[in-house]
């Protein structure tokens, strides 16, 4: 809107999140808390299971709140995101619900299972070098683009949404003692985070990263964003070079830290949760539940957010095998 102020990550409030979840009524599934039944385990861990949305993850939440408050005009001239796979999944499914077209950038390296889901969506993929996507994510801007930005990570709407998983966990278990979110962008830590701050504020809150691409940690340790190794895994879903500018002020007041993981320890996660609970989830979902599994969120109840499932059928049948893909 001309005119209007631009919003920040920071922004957001509790307010913003109630709105969003009268939104999204119908449109998004209520996801259960379930028990992860393991015996010896440092805490009682619970899973939010937001694998079981229509699109696999929690996408869809920022996706449709998002879309939802965008005028006719803009709605018209089509939407655009940059993901690795999951977001684009919500902003085409959000996309194709509202009758407008949708454009996604993905890294090279997507995994084959997301990018079929895009196009089964109905949306346009354009492939560009690791690099250059992650251009995108930080520069909001690509060439040739056309339409409405909804960007993955720092969109206060879309972070909005995301909050409303904070509402629904804190309904399934006021008393939770601490929450691990996967840490891609910030953009689920930071709404869920938003809400457990304003309702319980005495909770544990903490990042899930794994360490080929730990830019929260690192940015923990410097005091700032810094520019940060990555390594390309399984666990495509978090890690990226560098924690977002725009999100530092966010999340250094929100969070109370990184809990970092192996490569193995989130593989080792993948297969407990399908044999445990009978729950799949891809690398990023699994990572909370391999940092609580090892004592890292302390003790007491722990909510692990499992964020996602659409792992590639390969990669989960060699994890199922014992093997690290």
């Amino acid at each position: 809107m001309k005119g209007a102020a631009v919003r920040t990550p920071d922004s957001v409030t509790l307010d913003d999140i109630r709105a969003a979840e009268r939104r999204l009524r119908g449109l998004v599934v209520r996801t259960p808390l379930v028990r992860l039944q393991v015996d010896d385990a440092p805490a009682d861990i619970y899973l939010k299971l937001e694998n079981l949305q229509p699109i696999g993850s929690f996408k869809l939440r920022g996706a449709s709140n998002a879309l939802a408050q965008l005028t006719p005009a803009e709605l018209a001239a089509g939407v655009w995101t940059a993901s690795a796979g999951n977001m684009a999944q919500g902003v085409a499914w959000a996309a194709r619900r509202a009758g407008v077209p949708c454009t996604v950038v993905v890294p090279e390296n997507a995994p084959e299972t997301k990018l079929a889901a895009i196009t089964r969506f109905g949306a346009r993929i354009v492939k560009v070098p690791y690099t250059d996507w992650w251009q995108v994510i930080v520069s909001h801007q690509h060439p040739g683009m056309d339409g409405h930005l909804v960007h993955p990570v720092s969109n206060p709407e879309v972070i909005a949404g995301n909050g409303t998983i904070g509402l629904e966990l804190l309904e399934d278990l006021p008393d939770v003692d601490a929450v691990v979110v996967p840490y891609g962008g910030g953009g689920l830590a930071t709404g869920i985070a938003t809400a457990l701050r304003a309702l319980k504020p005495d909770t544990r809150i903490y990042a899930a990263e794994v360490e080929t691409a730990a830019p929260f940690a690192a940015a923990l340790a410097a005091g700032k964003p810094v520019e940060t190794s990555h390594t390309a895994s399984f666990v495509d879903g978090i890690g990226g070079r560098s924690l977002l500018a725009e999100m530092w002020p966010a999340v250094s007041r929100l969070l109370d830290g990184s809990l970092v993981s192996s490569v193995a320890e989130i593989a080792a996660a993948v297969r407990l949760l399908v044999e445990r609970s009978r729950v799949v989830a891809e690398g990023a979902g699994a990572a909370p539940v391999a940092a609580a599994l090892a004592g890292k969120a302390g003790n007491g109840k722990v909510v692990c957010i499992v964020s996602g499932g659409n792992i590639d059928s390969a990669k989960l049948a060699k994890i199922l095998a014992g093997q690290v893909p």
